[in-house]
């Protein structure tokens, strides 16, 4: 009894601290700590037994809760932490349930010390990257200051997936006093490695917080860090620290630059508007693409004529970046004719009052539900509907085994003049016109992929006569690797000769070849990302889920590819054949302003 009514008095201290303004972080760990667990005679609560017990740390409620607040435990920055424990105590008493000292309760949760006992017991005895990285997955629910020195080592770890998990998990928590050890540390005692580490999981956290241990970080020798400090400040949404990051936009790295203008766009600061002006003539074209990016989003009437005038400038596919700015700003639609921009802008500039941002929204909200089927310009490269104006061009293309298969919507392809139905020779086809249309002031590779990626050429190459010859008997000779068809040399006991090995699909190969990162995640050390590329355009073609290579799983291949893409900036156009969950595939062309297609099953 003495039990109950010391928890019915907590229940009452916590449902009347309702009316004191929320706090921007949970309570943290070290405190009283409380089960809930419903009577004996109560049955079963939700489907589960009466023995299941509830800790009421944030992080594992929602899998017990209904979906709001599972909700409120997702958007855990701007719900209140009284009125969570007030509903759960809430909800318990109407079912009957009592509240008891967590001591009391049987079996209890296993401690943050303990499992940080464990760890640093066992750790170093995995030597396979799988079981390393499943040991730091078992921190993700520590909420101790003393985990952060434990996941901070780990940013200096040999393999990338662990420093990966590290991040992650730095980038977790649901309470301030660990929130609050990763930033003194990263005033005070964190070198560069550990700072690029820790300002990553600052930007991806969202943590809200005066950005003081950030700042300092601006000056770093090392660019990257330099780079991730500007992301991790563009975040906060704090104006007070843009003067800090004005001077970067001209810093000696051109990522840094990019960053610096992106971060300041993010904070929708007018700083960024004579800054990106100036910068749409940078050296370097990923640079010029943040700025048409920039003045897109911090709207200003006095980019518009510069941004029409670097139209007339500009070639390739920055012309399709700074149509859709325009665009933006005006709402006139994504015109990629400078000729057109510069009439009009003759005949109405000096009166001309530019929509707000709301009418602009209004404008693209309803043209997007009515667009039409893009349809290519003239001189434009297009393949499989999908036109660029681009002279820097890679075409990826799936030759793994099920490529042979023929495709189940034969009426979509009848008008096609394809040698069969199989998806090899539609892609074949069409991919052939293409090169075979290409301007001649185009550059141009290939690349095919089924569990190995193979290049037709080692880099760009001009779309001349010969090489256009080339490249189509190139084509010609693709042929999907260790298909249905081979099954035969299998049961005649020939399975090497089948190839089936070979024709597995390593979609995470293929892209990361393409945007020149490693395939196998670096040892040792983290490098430095030569992120200098030639290919400023991708047609991707697939017709199947990853099925092989070092990341397999869709999530993690297009974390990978988005974050080598921060400042690559390359476009990529993904064409889907065949019958298999796209959502991959939608999301890759999405995040990167490329265009998806569905070719049907």
């Amino acid at each position: 009894m003495q039990a109950v009514v010391y928890g019915m008095s907590a229940a009452f201290g916590v449902l009347a601290a309702e009316s004191v303004p929320p706090r921007p972080i949970p309570v943290a760990h070290g405190g009283p700590r409380w089960i809930l667990s419903p009577r004996p005679s109560s049955g079963t609560m939700r489907g589960r037994t009466p023995s299941v017990l509830m800790n009421l740390s944030p992080q594992r409620v929602s899998s017990f809760l209904p979906s709001t607040l599972a909700e409120a435990r997702r958007n855990r920055r701007s719900f209140s932490p009284q009125a969570l424990l007030g509903t759960l105590l809430g909800l318990f008493c109407l079912l009957g349930g009592v509240v008891t000292p967590a001591w009391a309760a049987s079996p209890a949760q296993q401690s943050d010390e303990q499992v940080l006992k464990d760890f640093k017991k066992y750790f170093r005895k995995y030597k396979e990257t799988l079981e390393r990285v499943e040991a730091v997955m078992a921190l993700e629910d520590v909420e101790s200051p003393k985990v952060v020195p434990v996941l901070i080592k780990l940013l200096k770890d040999k393999e990338e997936p662990v420093r990966d998990v590290a991040v992650a998990n730095l980038a977790s928590f649901q309470t301030q006093p660990p929130v609050d050890a990763l930033l003194l540390f990263l005033l005070e005692k964190a070198d560069s490695t550990e700072r690029y580490g820790l300002l990553q999981a600052l930007a991806k956290g969202k943590y809200q917080h005066d950005g003081l241990s950030v700042t300092p970080c601006l000056e770093d020798s090392d660019w990257t860090v330099r780079r991730s400090a500007l992301q991790a400040l563009g975040v906060l949404g704090r104006s007070d620290h843009v003067p800090l990051m004005v001077p970067l936009a001209e810093d000696k790295e051109a990522a840094v630059r990019s960053a610096t203008l992106e971060s300041l766009a993010q904070l929708k600061s007018p700083e960024v508007v004579p800054l990106a002006q100036a910068a749409l003539t940078d050296s370097v074209w990923q640079v010029r693409a943040s700025a048409i990016q920039s003045l897109a989003k911090v709207r200003d009437r006095s980019s518009i004529p510069v941004l029409i005038e670097r139209m007339e400038q500009e070639e390739g596919r920055l012309n399709d970046d700074i149509a859709l700015a325009l665009d933006a700003l005006t709402g006139r639609g994504e015109i990629k004719d400078a000729s057109t921009w510069r009439s009009f802008w003759n005949a109405y500039g000096d009166r001309y009052e530019m929509p707000s941002d709301e009418e602009i929204a209004k404008i693209l909200a309803k043209r997007e539900k009515n667009r039409e089927l893009y349809k290519p310009k003239a001189g434009a490269t297009s393949y499989h509907g999908v036109a660029t104006p681009s002279r820097s061009i890679l075409f990826v293309i799936d030759v793994s085994g099920s490529m042979e298969d023929e495709v189940s919507e034969k009426e979509r392809f009848k008008d096609g003049d394809y040698p069969s139905y199989s998806r090899m020779d539609i892609t074949k086809t069409e991919l052939a016109r293409t090169i075979d249309g290409l301007d001649k002031n185009v550059n141009f590779n290939i690349l095919s992929f089924a569990t190995n990626v193979k290049p037709w050429k080692k880099s760009l190459v001009p779309a001349n006569v010969l090489n256009k010859s080339n490249a189509l008997n190139w084509v010609k000779a693709l042929e999907p690797l260790g298909g249905n068809s081979k099954q035969e040399l299998v049961e005649a006991g020939f399975a090497g000769l089948a190839g089936l090995e070979e024709g597995k699909t390593n979609t995470w190969a293929a892209l990361a070849t393409a945007l020149g990162v490693s395939v196998v995640p670096s040892k040792g050390k983290p490098k430095q990302d030569p992120y200098y590329v030639e290919v400023d355009t991708i047609f991707f073609l697939s017709d199947g889920r990853p099925t092989t290579g070092y990341y397999t799983k869709i999530d993690a291949i297009l974390e990978k590819v988005l974050e080598a893409n921060q400042l690559r900036k390359v476009v990529i156009h993904t064409i889907a054949i065949g019958e298999f969950q796209k959502v991959f595939m939608k999301r890759l062309a999405e995040e990167t302003g490329g265009v998806f297609v569905d070719l049907g099953r």
